[in-house]
């Protein structure tokens, strides 16, 4: 199999790693390139893919939806959602799917699913690529609320027509509506690249008033342990490290492309060594 990632920055993505266990759990040969593209450089990659002859390829930041032109079909969920991480090449045909809401659903639930009962309320921080397939997702899950926050309260307020549902209560809030309303929620998640290496000690917003049966999620893998949840950590509240949406939302995506089931139970050490061998 020949599969690859689109992205920028990307050159520390531990992406290729991981579906080279997924080739191995399956006995498959393969290689998985990376294709580190600055935004003048994406049509030029784009040829190189088609050259490469992929069976399939992801797509990170920041072109979740820019690739959206570029393909020939969409799968619904994706279509719905208006960003694409996963594309799967079938007969030359590019087919664009999203496994960053249903993967970050799976990795929290099999940590926490406390939160899948009773009314839950939920804070989103981003309005970006991964903010709407989490969005999307949790919007169909059984919670009570599920706020988005961003820099611009307008780019927060584009996603809210994702929730579809009026059992879920949804609203676009200011980073410093959602600082002072902290404590009002079970689960927050950070889905910026914010406190990301190297830029280490960033955070997005405090935590200062959040409570100790919270749990704090943060999408950012490297660090393991960024700012955000270190705060979260010292005040008592529970964590969510980025790594495990990072191997759901890669199941997905290889499962699309081999058609066959892996597990990330036997990758979940290896990641963290990594992780913490590359702080």
């Amino acid at each position: 199999m020949k599969l690859g990632l689109i992205g920028y920055p990307i050159k520390h993505s531990l992406s290729p790693w991981i579906h080279q266990q997924f080739l191995q759990q399956i006995d498959r040969n393969g290689t998985y390139v990376i294709y580190e593209t600055k935004s003048e450089q994406f049509q030029e990659t784009i040829k190189k893919i088609q050259e490469d002859k992929l069976d399939g390829f992801n797509v990170t930041v920041p072109y979740k939806q820019t690739i959206m032109t570029y393909l020939d079909e969409l799968d619904p969920y994706a279509a719905e959602i208006g960003a694409v991480n996963t594309v799967v090449i079938q007969n030359g045909k590019w087919i664009g799917y999203n496994t960053d809401g249903t993967g970050y659903l799976t990795a929290i639930e099999s940590q926490f699913p406390r939160l899948f009962n009773g009314e839950k309320r939920v804070l989103i921080l981003g309005a970006g690529g991964a903010a709407r397939g989490i969005f999307y997702a949790l919007s169909r899950a059984s919670f009570h609320t599920v706020d988005i926050a961003n820099r611009t309260i307008e780019k927060a307020t584009d996603l809210l027509p994702l929730n579809i549902t009026d059992k879920v209560n949804s609203r676009a809030l200011s980073f410093q509506e959602a600082e002072e309303s902290v404590q009002d929620y079970n689960l927050i998640i950070q889905t910026t690249s914010v406190g990301m290496k190297p830029a280490v000690k960033e955070q997005i917003i405090s935590l200062q008033y959040v409570n100790k049966d919270t749990v704090v999620s943060d999408i950012v893998y490297q660090p393991l342990m960024t700012q955000f949840l270190s705060e979260a950590y010292q005040i008592g509240a529970s964590i969510h490290q980025g790594h495990t949406m990072l191997l759901y939302q890669a199941k997905l995506a290889f499962q699309l492309w081999s058609e066959r089931e892996v597990t990330i139970e036997p990758l979940l050490t290896g990641l963290e060594d990594i992780l913490k061998g590359n702080e």
